[in-house]
């Protein structure tokens, strides 16, 4: 575990932070990358052959890493820049090798402290693209949100109705996805801003964890977080959780324990305060949407 104080113009997000990634129990290469490093946390699962997927992941979480100042916050613009040049630099990954055939693409989820404008107090801004998510738990069995939309084909039937939650992770479709860094030369991110002035916490995640453990058993495995539990100990139970149920695919997670304490403190939990159900949409495309590629993680 470790701890980050993040300085605000009103105040400090305190910061525990854990995380941890395996190749699960069945896989030879881990494909996933994890960032755990203020004011940006995020997952990314990478697919490709010839050990593409591997670079493709550490390659998008290191062009990530490289646009922030460490301990500072950001703002929306910025992260957005940022993925977009993750995306170049993914593509750059396969234009390198010569190899017109060869594809390679990762997913990339997370979550960013940012400010949107001088005088404002800060927000968390998710984002996502392919089918790694984010959650928000903030206490007990049916405290635990998913954030992130999927952005992948089970979801897509799904939404259309045609199947339900049991029947897309039977699926013999459910690694198809349909956005991804590395897919094209444009990249549309889905993104949220929550109110950062109360105390949550974030799991960012790949799918190897929730391929082999629904939301309620997310749910019942951070519970003891709300006892003052160690970060590290709740990873270490998730990990293990999934590698027990099978751990068919690598398996990523970060988790982030955050509270502010500032001059909005009081405001945010006074009645009437802020809205813990506002996830604000309606932040500026990153482009169209990509064509449906549906590369699979």
């Amino acid at each position: 575990m470790s701890s980050h104080l993040l300085p605000t113009e009103h105040g400090e997000l305190r910061l525990q932070l854990a995380s941890a990634s395996h190749a699960g129990m069945v896989r030879a290469v881990n494909e996933d990358s994890v960032l755990a490093e203020p004011p940006v946390f995020a997952v990314a699962d990478g697919m490709g052959g010839h050990s593409f997927g591997d670079r493709a992941s550490s390659t998008a979480i290191l062009a990530l890493q490289q646009e922030f100042d460490p301990g500072q916050v950001t703002d929306p613009n910025r992260v957005f820049a940022a993925i977009r040049r993750a995306n170049a630099a993914v593509r750059e990954l396969t234009a390198s090798a010569g190899d017109a055939q060869l594809i390679a693409g990762t997913t990339l989820a997370g979550v960013a402290v940012v400010i949107e404008h001088a005088g404002a107090e800060p927000r968390w801004m998710v984002f996502n693209l392919g089918d790694s998510r984010v959650y928000r738990w903030e206490g007990g069995s049916n405290g635990l949100e998913r954030i992130s939309i999927d952005h992948s084909l089970v979801q897509e039937l799904m939404d259309a109705g045609l199947i339900d939650e049991d029947g897309a992770r039977r699926h013999p479709e459910r690694n198809v996805i349909t956005r991804a860094l590395g897919a094209a030369d444009d990249v549309h991110a889905e993104a949220w801003l929550l109110p950062a002035t109360r105390p949550q916490t974030f799991l960012i995640c790949s799918d190897g964890l929730t391929k082999e453990l629904d939301d309620a058993r997310i749910a019942e495995l951070l519970v003891p977080l709300a006892a003052d539990e160690s970060p590290d100990a709740a990873v270490d139970r998730l990990l293990t959780a999934a590698l027990a149920a099978g751990g068919a695919d690598n398996i990523s997670v970060v988790l982030v324990q955050a509270e502010y304490h500032g001059a909005a403190w009081a405001t945010a939990w006074a009645p009437g305060g802020v809205d813990e159900q506002t996830h604000e949409r309606g932040l500026p495309a990153l482009s169209p949407e990509l064509d449906d590629t549906r590369p699979r993680a």
